[in-house]
């Protein structure tokens, strides 16, 4: 009988030796997260500072111990800003079984990899410039390139600005600029609002002089320079080289501060964008969003960086990601995330208030959560020049 009850103990031991290593390496197992970033290649400005925010939002949650014990981990992939290059890092994350795709950086790279995940995983594209499906399983970071040029085009009308020139980049970037452009001014509410010349270039293009002439001669009173990095750098020098003086309007992926840097010595003398909310903290007003900002800000100043839009490029995505694994779990599958992200709404990131549940695969709406803003260099900052949506101060 004492045999029998020895036996039965021992047996009980060993099951329970076996059973609760399993479940403590199983609670105690890092929560894998995926993204594909531009860190190299003419995006790399982006993807850096994406890689950051990403990182940055994963170090908060871990220091408060995490989800269910769990700690946030980070695979980063770098396409080199190449489209084919992210299509196959995609490929090689979908056949994981992976719940998410953070990336990547560039609209091209996002509208490659869209067709894959028509059934999941999520992608949260990080690039404006791409349209999502409705309904489908790619969200996109900001307020679309259609809606940030509407702002500009509420400004102008209140100020006044009524002949207007535009010199786009030729790649899928540009062209979605120019084609929200051209919405803007079939829209009735812009009919005083005339277009006196359109001017394109390439990316790789090192000079530009010959459009920003025929910009001058047209007479505009207000111009849009659509591009980014290094692109943009060369529509700069050809404005300052040909005495181009009237207010020049970027889009929000310049109100970077180590981009205003670079270009100070080159700088327009009046430098316009539709922003968001994270790069004009002292002037908003007091709120969920205003501290939302503040707790963005915040994070970043023990690594000696100043947080601008594109730390918020990672930042917001990863926090709404990370609020709905911690709502359903470290296991909730890709369609479960979808659903909870399609009906979020009434958070407050550091680019606005958020609501999904408009279906524009977005979250934000120009008329809430854009500002214009104008580059003061004596402040070396960011300034609101107008109302939320562009109206007037």
């Amino acid at each position: 009988m004492i045999r029998g009850r020895l036996l039965v103990v021992a047996v009980l031991t060993v099951l329970v030796a076996a059973w609760l290593p399993q479940r403590s390496v199983a609670a105690g197992d890092p929560i894998e997260l995926n993204a594909i970033l531009s860190l190299t290649g003419p995006g790399a400005f982006l993807g850096s500072a994406e890689q950051s925010g990403l990182l940055q939002a994963a170090e908060e949650v871990n220091k408060a111990g995490g989800i269910a014990g769990r700690q946030i981990k980070f695979n980063i992939q770098d396409d080199g800003s190449n489209a084919q290059t992210a299509l196959t890092l995609a490929n090689g994350i979908i056949a994981s079984k992976a719940q998410v795709i953070f990336g990547p950086t560039l609209s091209a790279g996002c509208n490659a990899i869209a067709p894959l995940v028509r059934n999941g995983p999520l992608d949260y594209c990080f690039s404006a410039g791409m349209e999502p499906e409705r309904g489908s399983y790619v969200f996109v970071y900001q307020v679309s390139s259609a809606d940030s040029i509407g702002v500009d085009f509420r400004y102008y009308r209140g100020h006044g600005l009524k002949r207007i020139a535009m010199l786009t980049s030729t790649d899928s970037s540009g062209q979605v600029g120019e084609q929200a452009i051209d919405a803007a001014l079939a829209s009735p509410e812009n009919k005083d609002i005339t277009l006196v010349d359109r001017e394109h270039y390439n990316v790789s293009d090192l000079s530009v002089a010959a459009q920003i002439a025929r910009i001058k001669a047209s007479g505009a009173q207000v111009m849009i320079a659509w591009g980014t990095g290094t692109p943009i750098g060369t529509v700069f020098r050809a404005i300052r080289d040909a005495g181009l003086d009237i207010p020049v309007t970027v889009s929000a992926g310049n109100d970077i501060y180590p981009e205003m840097k670079q270009f100070a010595a080159i700088m327009p003398r009046e430098l316009i964008s539709a922003g968001p909310p994270n790069i004009v903290l002292d002037t908003l007003p007091n709120g969920q969003v205003k501290d939302a900002v503040r707790r963005y800000v915040d994070a970043f100043k023990p690594l000696g960086i100043r947080a601008d839009i594109s730390e918020a490029n990672g930042w917001d995505p990863a926090q709404i990601i990370i609020s709905g694994l911690k709502k359903l779990g470290p296991n909730a599958t890709a369609a479960q995330l979808k659903d909870y992200v399609s009906n979020l709404h009434g958070y407050a990131g550091a680019c606005g208030m958020y609501d999904f549940r408009t279906g524009d695969q977005r979250g934000l709406t120009a008329s809430q959560n854009l500002i214009m803003v104008r580059w003061d260099v004596p402040k070396d900052t960011w300034v609101a020049i107008s109302k939320f949506g562009g109206t007037p101060l």
